[in-house]
């Protein structure tokens, strides 16, 4: 996600508000906010689904529609995101 740069705090500032109730969402095991180190208004969020019917439930949540509503208002550029599948996870 690609942030106008004199928007970064107050979506930092909603992200802090939320990021509780999207990991506290059925389903939802792992939920992490990154920032880019050298294009520091581009952010990514990872977070991983017990199963992707979970993920299409947040996804046509009330949650997510109050969620996705706000944070649009920030970007300057398209979002993009992506569904993968894991294949190997090493700990």
């Amino acid at each position: 996600m690609s942030f106008e740069p004199s928007k970064i705090e107050a979506f930092l500032a909603y992200f802090e508000t939320k990021k509780h109730l999207i990991r506290g969402f059925d389903g939802c095991e792992f939920l992490e906010l990154y920032r880019d180190k050298e294009n520091t208004n581009i952010f990514f969020t990872y977070s991983y689904w017990r199963a992707e019917s979970d993920l299409d439930n947040y996804r046509n949540s009330d949650l997510f529609k109050t969620v996705w509503n706000t944070t649009k208002q920030f970007f300057n550029d398209r979002p993009e995101a992506w569904s993968v599948d894991k294949l190997m996870s090493l700990k």
